[in-house]
């Protein structure tokens, strides 16, 4: 078992290593925003306005869920521990300046997560039971064609498998273990607790997931936020200090101090990288496969709802997060994960330690909900839909089994397969580029010559 756990830790090494993901990732990111010639950072302000109004779709627009829904579901999915117990790693290992490379492959990531949308939402279909599908492994096939379906098979399988890990048993243990150490609850009592409520929102499909999603979403995201500004407005003289020492440590690595060992640049650029793209999932195909459902006729207005996503996690949320540890101090600590981040809240705010732990536990609840409909889609993708039931039952149990059981070898399987599945994506990203700026194109001088 430890020689599989080594095996394991050493692909996951390479994978998510400064010479393989990462760059790839970084890459296309560039590639994709220079092609649609800075369009996700141009229009940000136009694209919350169509999240406004993406609220109540046009009846006659093909799909099963608002765009907004969509995005909700999709950010249930990516908003969790990466916000922060990500956050605080970044910064445990790569010192401030790591926030200011997370920031960075966030702004590239806007782009890859509007072309995901894009293609998404063009290449879908409508399974055997009316279902609005779609996702890289459809892109893939209907946009590059039957030779290139195994790729697409290659990610729906990565896809299925990982979704049982980063998605599933790692939140339930999160949760268990934070409500074990936090208020004494039995592990076992949270497992059933959270398989009961999951079981009564997935057996409802994609509808069902949606109404909880734009519900708790919003609300969890409001409520982190809103604690994390009190903090900030608390210490408002510091902040000018504490961006200045993010962007300056960004070029100059960070020395050592009170409890931090220091870090080079390097460090900073790696777990920026890393983390940024842990936390928004830009590159990796998952969102797609919500954005996929909206109702929507156009592929380029989704997309640029899509793009939000990684805005509001990344550029939001985990700056929240950032700003709360640097202010407090609690950077220097010598702590790291979401101890560190619990610190920072408890010395910020009184109290502030319980918005850590009911922001893990709903963020990873939510991430449950999002992951089951990825994995279950990726699984019909494999088997057809006499695969659904069968897949949601697996998922209910596996959340009680992640409640139970240390999950180290789990947690780094699900790390190996979440890499993975962005490869197949990435290369189809590249392969469909032409597709994402013709269509991009199309829609905005459509628009220039109407208003003509």
């Amino acid at each position: 078992m430890q020689a599989l756990q080594n095996l394991l830790d050493k692909l996951s090494g390479i994978i998510w290593g400064e010479y393989v993901l990462i760059p790839l990732l970084a890459l296309v990111g560039v590639y994709l925003t220079l092609g649609l010639k800075a369009m996700p950072w141009r229009l940000i302000p136009r694209a919350f306005s169509m999240l406004w109004q993406g609220r109540t779709p046009d009846d006659a627009s093909k799909g099963d869920i608002s765009p907004f829904q969509a995005l909700m579901t999709a950010l249930s999915a990516t908003i969790g521990t990466g916000n922060i117990a990500g956050v605080a790693t970044a910064i445990y290992f790569g010192g401030p300046g790591a926030i200011f490379w997370m920031w960075v492959i966030a702004l590239f990531g806007m782009a890859t997560k509007y072309a995901e949308a894009v293609l998404a939402v063009k290449y879908r279909e409508v399974d055997a039971l009316g279902n609005h599908v779609g996702g890289p492994m459809y892109y893939i096939r209907n946009g590059l064609g039957e030779r290139w379906a195994w790729l697409g098979t290659t990610f729906a399988l990565f896809g299925m498998i990982a979704a049982f890990g980063i998605g599933n048993m790692v939140q339930s243990n999160t949760v268990a273990s934070e409500l074990y150490a936090s208020f004494q609850v039995p592990t076992w009592l949270t497992g059933v607790v959270m398989a009961t409520l999951t079981g009564a929102v997935i057996l409802g499909g994609i509808k069902r997931i949606a109404n909880v999603a734009e519900k708790l979403v919003p609300l969890m995201a409001s409520a982190y936020i809103i604690g994390a500004l009190c903090i900030i407005f608390l210490n408002i003289s510091e902040v000018p200090a504490a961006l200045m020492l993010i962007v300056e440590d960004a070029f100059t690595g960070t020395a050592a101090e009170g409890g931090f060992l220091g870090a080079t640049v390097l460090m900073a650029v790696r777990w920026g990288f890393a983390r940024g793209i842990f936390s928004n999932e830009a590159g990796l195909g998952s969102a797609a496969i919500a954005h996929a459902a909206a109702k929507t006729n156009n592929p380029v207005r989704q997309g640029m709802i899509a793009m939000l996503g990684t805005f509001i996690d990344t550029i939001v949320i985990c700056s929240m997060t950032a700003l709360v540890i640097i202010l407090t101090g609690a950077w220097d600590s010598g702590i790291k994960g979401a101890p560190m981040s619990s610190l920072a809240f408890n010395t910020g705010l009184a109290g502030g330690g319980y918005i850590v732990t009911f922001g893990l536990i709903v963020f990873a609840f939510t991430t449950i909900l999002g992951w089951s409909y990825y994995g279950e889609r990726c699984a019909e993708y494999l088997l057809g839909i006499k695969a659904i039931l069968p897949y949601r039952i697996l998922w209910v149990i596996a959340i009680l089994i992640g409640a139970l059981v240390k999950l180290g070898l789990v947690w780094t399987f699900a790390d190996v397969l979440n890499g993975l599945m962005a490869i197949p994506n990435l290369i189809a990203l590249l392969l469909l580029s032409p597709v994402i700026f013709s269509v991009t194109r199309e829609y905005f001088s459509k628009e220039i010559t109407q208003k003509a």
